[in-house]
């Protein structure tokens, strides 16, 4: 019986500080040692400098349009998007927008290279044809005359293919296998990498599956009889190859995904090839190697030495992830392959982890210490040959000949490029070797593709190679000195305390110094989720019914609120705000009895109810932060000598606080906070569906420091709201709930004599989307998916509306039903639920009627299937026009319209119609398209290119206009004025018998 090891567990985000002083004592080998590298390296990089490509490459590109010149952002976005877009009219706008960003007429090209001159070329026609306001809302028929649009979008777009041509080495694998065939010589050796994105729907899923599966057969039969590692591979991304590659749906990846990866692996054993499991990011992981480690268990592919696996050493678990496939290898007695990469994602790990709050980086945050920790997990594998055969993708030519040194004289190990990338390099590299290590091999990772998918792919390798600080963009620059790009990473970070990058600040303290990012939890650990899971259930929670307020308890909570208010005005803003402040820090540390709370009164998920907590504890601390600058000190305004004059911001008495159920914490905390920093005491009346979490969120700001005098809850109905906002004694009220709810509040306060009161209102809408032809299918797919459905559509913010250009509609549409037939439904405690429970029997039996209506006056793309009990399923119908809806509706319940590419005008009077303006979302890819939307519509929030929902406090102040609310909004720097009253106070200095400060003046 093998010894298998345990599931992988690695701290998911250590200190820098730490792994450098692990790091630095053993990077420096002995001078011979260094001499040998610095003449290997030198040797290479002048070959790059030299290399003369009639064709050209990426490095001929990435000097022609740097990615930090307008040119080279341009180009790189008209690259990603221009070949999905399928008509004319948004083929016109999109390279008219994006030739008009960069100055392609008069760009002096410096490249001989073939590639590079036709693409400029290109390029730079378009340009002079395409003036700005040409096409196609300007004058298209004098562009046609001259020289015809469809000429320009034909020169563009073959641009784009001579671009995308080079780096990617067919379109189908039988294209590949011809181009890679050897002419001459040695048999070279390829990894073929079945290009798309990851899988939305299970027919993704499929499809990517079949291609594999093809695909290995395909280089099966033309594999020759080369034993391995000589012989070609594939590559193969789990993510496409389930819809859900996700930690929270672990259970059902592992039933699903891995029988999955063992047929393929099976079929690539058939024929003794080399099987890669390409990387993810670092919250999948655990995730992949739970896959990778049951698939290898599996006795049908023992014996086989070509499974393996890559691994990027900008994580910070890169070396323990080693060890453990060097365990799992013992185990299984088993050769394995290890590819190790530097990595392609790092942008978005960086901003992942600030999102989620995390305690560290998963992912080094200076690249230098990812060139460090390449070369020590290079040492490492190095060390476990023959178990392990590494693999080294690298084109930074320090890495090869440090690698080289490492490696001494025998072999067992092989280079990895991208194709089109580091010809020059590996060229060189052979030659040198030739005749003292023939063995020496390189592998060409070679992409292969349609068109529509080549170019993503050509976008990632820019972004991941053109950056200023990548060695293939200071390679490939003739300024750079040579000494700089022999510099060892160890002599640029010096110390442990310099490895992390300066300017980026820990997740946690991404506002600081104002305040601390709240506090999330990585679901990709498997140690942080399993505690907090075990922490959740553990809490007991108090269900008992609660007894709600009579009108009289009400009046005498107004009272009471009346009398501690003077008391609670007169407390110094650095007092409440430090209360503010105890608050969050209490909420985080009882975050599993709130997150209980939030799943069991709420219905709310785990993602959604830690969401949630740590929104109300940024309110705390953001409304904390801006109290103290507010009401701290007064401001002091300019004016003639001998007197003076200041302006300060005070209480206006008792303010009156009514939130809603689909937030209870974070609105109902929200408004507290934000009336109490201002001075006011509150009376807090939270909705009738979940009073047991405002009784707790109550009691806890009490125990912060907020005195009970200052703090009232009430609660009940919405009768008991009507009589607090009729109190005669109440200084104003903010609300969030239904537009037709704050009308009634309106009414009440515009009827009562005495001070005409603010109401702060925030309310719903009929929140759209708009999609052209040129926004990427599954990023849509994605961001519908959670605008629409998450929290069962029970936000403020959720999407309603999706319009959707026709042209790209069928597909789009498609993908989203088929994104939607994956979320799994059910109840809110299992980790592994999407959709949670609708909040009670009336709010499904509303959603329940109007399913019912639309499916009789709407066309039915999709209709998910709820348990029993109060759950709604997604339902997705396509409108004829968007007058057919007329109110929110208020749950998971998508609706779209087509539109032409030349009526988005209409689209825009559309919703200007509804009256609403809370959010908006646009999925384009076109500047001018965007600026144009958001120049045209008063919407309050609007998201381009994201989901439209988890409005950040202090990063994205949410609120919006018309039926939607009154302003101004919350978590921003305008809301808590709202809550107070100016003073101003002018004082006579002079008064006493003459200016006695200006007299005293020196001249």
């Amino acid at each position: 019986m093998p010894n298998i090891p345990p599931p992988f567990s690695a701290a998911y985000a250590p200190d820098d500080a730490e792994i450098a002083a692990r790091l630095l004592p053993a990077a420096h080998l002995n001078p011979p040692q260094e001499a040998r590298i610095d003449r290997t390296a030198t040797r290479l990089i002048e070959a790059i400098r030299k290399r003369d490509d009639r064709l050209g490459g990426v490095e001929d590109m990435l000097r022609e349009f740097a990615l930090s010149t307008k040119e080279g952002l341009a180009l790189m976005v008209l690259a990603e998007a221009l070949l999905r877009v399928p008509d004319a009219r948004t083929a016109d706008q999109f390279i008219e927008d994006k030739l008009g960003e960069g100055d392609f007429i008069h760009h002096e090209t410096r490249s001989t290279a073939f590639l590079v001159n036709a693409s400029a070329w290109a390029l730079g026609l378009s340009a002079r044809v395409i003036q700005p306001g040409e096409t196609p809302d300007g004058t298209i028929g004098r562009l046609v005359k001259r020289l015809g649009a469809p000429a320009v979008r034909t020169a563009t777009r073959q641009a784009m293919r001579l671009m995308g041509n080079h780096f990617v080495l067919g379109e189908t694998i039988e294209q590949a296998l011809e181009r890679g065939r050897p002419r001459s010589g040695e048999t070279p050796r390829y990894s073929f990498d079945m290009l798309g994105e990851g899988a939305r729907t299970a027919t993704d899923a499929k499809r990517y599956f079949d291609a594999y599966a093809s695909a290995i057969e395909t280089i099966g039969k033309a594999a020759g009889n080369h034993p391995l590692p000589d012989r070609p591979g594939i590559s193969v991304k789990l993510s496409a190859l389930h819809p859900r590659f996700e930690a929270i749906s672990r259970d059902r990846v592992m039933r699903e995904l891995v029988p999955q990866l063992l047929d393929l692996a099976q079929r690539a054993r058939a024929h003794d090839l080399n099987f890669t499991v390409d990387a993810e990011e670092a919250d999948r992981l655990e995730l992949s190697l739970d896959v990778i480690a049951a698939t290898l268990a599996d006795p049908s592919l023992a014996g086989w030495d070509g499974f393996g696996l890559a691994i990027q050493a900008y994580q910070k678990r890169a070396s323990a992830v080693i060890d453990y496939v060097d365990a799992l290898a013992r185990a299984h007695d088993r050769k394995l392959m290890v590819r190790l990469v530097k990595g392609a994602y790092w942008d978005t790990e960086i901003k992942r982890a600030q999102e989620r709050g995390l305690d560290g980086y998963p992912v080094f945050t200076r690249k230098t210490m990812t060139d460090l920790n390449y070369v020590a997990c290079a040492q490492k594998l190095l060390s476990l040959r023959p178990r392990i055969f590494p693999q080294f993708a690298t084109h930074n030519a320090l890495s090869v000949a440090t690698v080289l040194e490492l490696a001494g004289e025998s072999g067992g190990f092989e280079f990895q490029r991208l194709h089109g990338m580091g010809e020059a390099l590996y060229e060189q590299l052979a030659k040198d070797h030739a005749k003292n290590h023939p063995d020496i091999a390189y592998r060409t990772y070679a992409p292969v593709g349609s068109h529509r998918d080549l170019l993503a792919y050509l976008v990632r390798r820019l972004l991941e190679n053109g950056a200023n600080s990548s060695f293939v963009a200071q390679a490939a620059d003739y300024r750079v000195p040579l000494p700089a790009l022999l510099q060892r990473p160890a002599d640029a970070i010096v110390r442990p305390q310099q490895a992390a990058h300066p300017k980026i600040p820990l997740p946690c303290d991404l506002y600081a110094p104002e305040r601390r990012n709240s506090r999330g939890v990585e679901f990709g650990a498997r140690a942080a989720l399993d505690r907090l899971l075990a922490d959740v259930e553990a809490e007991t929670a108090d269900l008992k019914p609660v007894t709600e307020a009579t009108p009289d308890q009400a009046n005498a909570a107004v009272a009471a609120a009346r009398a501690g208010f003077a008391a609670w005005s007169r407390t110094p803003a650095a007092a409440r705000a430090a209360a503010l402040e105890q608050a969050a820090h209490l909420l985080e540390n009882r975050a599993p009895h709130f997150i209980a709370l939030l799943q069991r009164e709420g219905g709310k998920t785990l993602d959604d109810a830690l969401s949630e907590l740590r929104e109300a504890a940024d309110f705390c601390r953001y409304y904390a932060a801006q109290g103290r600058k507010l009401f701290g000190n007064e401001v002091a305004m300019r004016g003639p000598t001998g007197e003076s004059n200041a302006l300060a911001l005070r209480g206006r008495g008792v303010f009156v606080a009514i939130s809603p159920w689909n937030f209870p914490l974070a609105i109902f905390l929200g408004q507290v906070t934000a009336a109490l920093i201002a001075g006011n005491s509150v009376v807090a009346k939270p909705a009738e569906q979940t009073p047991r979490i405002a009784r707790e969120a109550v009691a806890l700001l009490h125990e912060a420091g907020i005195p009970a005098s200052a703090l009232h809850l009430v609660t009940g109905d919405g009768r008991i709201g009507a009589a607090l906002a009729a109190h005669p004694d109440i200084a104003g009220i903010v609300f969030t709930g239904s537009t037709e709810v704050a009308r009634s509040i309106n009414r009440a306060l515009a009827a009562k004599d005495g001070p005409i009161l603010p109401l702060i209102a925030e309310t719903g809408g009929i929140n759209t989307m708009i999609a052209d032809a040129t926004a990427l299918p599954e990023q849509v797919a994605d961001d519908v998916v959670t605008s629409a459905f998450r929290s069962a559509g029970q936000r403020c913010s959720a999407l309603r509306l999706l319009f959707v250009q026709e042209d790209v509609a069928d597909r789009m549409i498609e993908m989203i039903a088929g994104a939607a037939r994956e979320l799994k439904i059910g109840d809110a405690s299992d980790v592994a639920t999407h959709v949670g429970p609708v909040i009670d029997v009336e709010a499904k039996q509303r959603l329940d009627a109007h399913i019912a209506r639309m499916k009789t006056a709407a066309r039915l793309h999709f209709a998910g299937t709820a348990p029993e009990g109060c759950f709604v399923a997604p339902h997705i119908f396509e409108l004829t026009d968007a007058g057919q809806l007329t109110e929110e509706v208020f749950g998971p319940i998508l609706h779209v319209v087509r539109y032409p590419a030349e009526n988005l005008e209409r689209v825009l009077q559309a919703i200007e119609r509804s009256g609403y303006g809370l959010t908006l979302g646009v999925h384009s890819r076109i500047d001018d398209t965007i600026e144009a939307i958001i120049d045209r519509l008063q919407i309050g929030n609007i998201y381009v290119n994201r989901n439209m929902i988890g409005a950040v406090v202090g990063v994205q102040p949410f609120g919006g206009n018309g039926l939607s609310g009154t302003g101004p909004k919350a978590g921003g720097p305008h809301y808590l004025a709202r809550f107070a009253t100016e003073q101003t106070v002018t004082i006579n200095t002079a008064a006493a018998g003459g200016n006695a400060a200006l007299l005293a003046g020196d001249e």
